[in-house]
């Protein structure tokens, strides 16, 4: 038995069961600072490093984030449950493309539903943001994936569910982190229709029609499913030559360094990305939608 090692656990766990105490009694909450280290360590009773193992802890549940020289905050937005487990989780079991839309289908539809009845003013005006990238980035495919991914997350969150919004944060990484290495090679006429399907989305939301919003969603995925296997499959007869060979040079160069996030990127889960150069400031965007 590691008695040294079973007792730094139970120490850090005190250090979780705290952080617990001070949310359930409203001492902390959304995008709050939890108080500095030593202070931990004098309300808990335990050392630095232990402090700093059940910090880490709570960052793999989701519960906390650390913020280089300013600290550790609650996230302001839904917690992400540990996204890098599903993405290990999938690795591991071979989790296909075909899954994940599934998943998706079962989660944004409902979701979709919701935000109809619930979407906030605001909310609305981030789906209309998002949107207008979209159509503006339609020549610069990984801009237009951050235009998709927040307004998928927009929509999560305009649910008002927060565990709906916590599981979609998880598959939006997912399928971020797949979807990246693959987007180059999306036909113009793909990405055109898949604009048109989120404006058909954020109208039945702003027009608070749960039915055609639902169904909004489910008919976007099923067609984007088939879209991104066609994406996949292309890649074995990838042109050599000309404009098209370009392009598709420019695809394997893009799936080679797909491990690096691109420019404008999905901020972290709870985060909405302002895309810099990928659409017009926010009152013109919103003029062309609402």
């Amino acid at each position: 038995m590691n008695i040294i090692g079973d007792h730094h656990a139970d120490s850090a766990a005190q250090v979780v069961a705290h952080v617990r105490r001070l949310i359930d009694h409203g001492a902390l909450g959304p995008g709050a600072r939890l108080p500095p280290e030593r202070d931990l360590a004098a309300q808990v009773g335990v050392s630095r490093p232990t402090v700093r193992a059940g910090l880490r802890t709570l960052a793999a549940l989701g519960v906390v984030r650390s913020r280089r020289g300013s600290g550790t905050y609650i996230p302001d937005g839904p917690s992400t449950f540990g996204s890098e487990a599903l993405s290990f989780l999938a690795a591991l079991h071979k989790v296909t493309g075909d899954d994940v839309y599934e998943a998706r289908r079962l989660l944004e539809v409902g979701a979709a539903g919701l935000a109809a009845e619930r979407a906030t003013l605001e909310q609305l005006a981030t789906l209309a943001d998002e949107m207008a990238g979209l159509f503006a980035s339609l020549n610069k495919r990984q801009m237009f994936l951050v235009h998709d991914v927040n307004f998928h997350r927009g929509i999560a969150a305009a649910s008002g569910n927060p565990i709906v919004a916590s599981l979609l944060e998880m598959v939006a990484s997912l399928y971020y982190e797949r979807r990246r290495a693959t987007v180059e090679r999306a036909a113009d006429r793909d990405l055109r229709d898949a604009a048109e399907s989120h404006r058909q989305i954020y109208q039945a939301i702003r027009a608070r029609d749960g039915e055609r919003a639902r169904r909004a969603m489910n008919d976007h995925l099923l067609r984007a499913s088939s879209y991104q296997a066609k994406e996949a499959q292309s890649d074995f007869k990838l042109p050599t030559s000309g404009v098209a060979g370009s392009r598709a040079r420019s695809a394997r160069e893009s799936a080679r360094g797909s491990s690096e996030a691109p420019e404008g990127s999905p901020a972290k889960p709870g985060r909405r990305v302002s895309a810099s150069g990928g659409g017009t400031p926010r009152a013109q965007k919103n003029a062309r939608f609402l």
